[in-house]
């Protein structure tokens, strides 16, 4: 009897329990909000963009309350590990060394990576052409660790906590050009007023050792249930054409993928 009140008390005090866990009647998703078109926060404070739509559209289809959650982008994966919230959508890559850490749904977006800058801009993509070049990422992205991994002792890798300050450094002239997901830059910057200045250079980058499946929904790695209700819930929307109805908001392409 006692251990089994000392371990009813562990889960209250990890803010858990044995219903929720079975049930997720509330579901509460972690969002960066500083990444348009995926989220972003208004001057009120809201949050919007795909992945807020989406987040409420996967609770409806589970009919579960949705909460969400800001979240920097630094600390996104140790709050969900810490149960500030129970699942991530945040235009997260799925890799196998974040698999590592968490579970991932099936994806839900697919997105090239593209390198943008100043019309004009003559880089040649090679450790040569690279070197000593100032390339802006948002640190600890699939973007970082591709330029670390290939251009690393060249290139001068400059990490930003969000992309608005890459942007500000890019149009002063501090930063020679930026590696990102080509939505998010279109959207953050080439749609933006001066975005005419600048256009996307050099190779379209897909390869899955570095940017991963796609986009996935990350979940604890012990809330599996949380996972699959997730993945039934994301097909379902494709299917219903709910899915289609959300992206057509926010890109001109199929951002699915194949």
């Amino acid at each position: 009897m006692k251990k089994w009140i000392l371990a009813a008390a562990v889960v209250s005090a990890l803010g858990v329990t044995s219903a929720q866990a079975k049930e997720w009647n509330t579901v509460r998703f972690g969002i960066e909000g500083a990444y348009p078109p995926f989220s972003w926060t208004e001057p009120s404070g809201e949050l919007k963009g795909f992945d807020v739509d989406m987040a409420n559209a996967l609770c409806q289809e589970m009919q579960a309350k949705c909460k969400i959650v800001a979240q920097d982008w630094d600390g996104i994966i140790p709050s969900l590990l810490a149960r500030k919230y129970d699942a991530i959508i945040a235009a997260m890559s799925i890799t196998d060394e974040r698999k590592k850490k968490v579970d991932f749904t099936g994806k839900y977006a697919l997105i090239p990576n593209k390198f943008v800058a100043k019309k004009g801009t003559d880089i040649v993509f090679t450790k040569e052409g690279l070197k000593g070049v100032k390339v802006g990422v948002q640190r600890a992205t699939t973007h970082d660790k591709y330029l670390t991994d290939n251009y690393g002792d060249a290139v001068e890798i400059v990490r930003y906590g969000s992309f608005d300050d890459a942007y500000l450094d890019l149009k002063a002239g501090r930063i020679a050009t930026i590696l990102g997901d080509a939505s998010a830059l279109e959207d953050g910057l080439l749609k933006k007023a001066g975005g005419d200045d600048f256009e996307f250079i050099g190779p379209s980058l897909t390869d899955p050792q570095w940017f991963g499946e796609g986009f996935g929904i990350a979940v604890r790695k012990q809330d599996k249930d949380l996972t699959k209700k997730l993945d039934e819930a994301i097909k379902s929307l494709r299917e219903k054409g709910i899915y289609q109805e959300i992206a057509s908001k926010y890109f001109a392409y199929d951002v699915y993928g194949q």
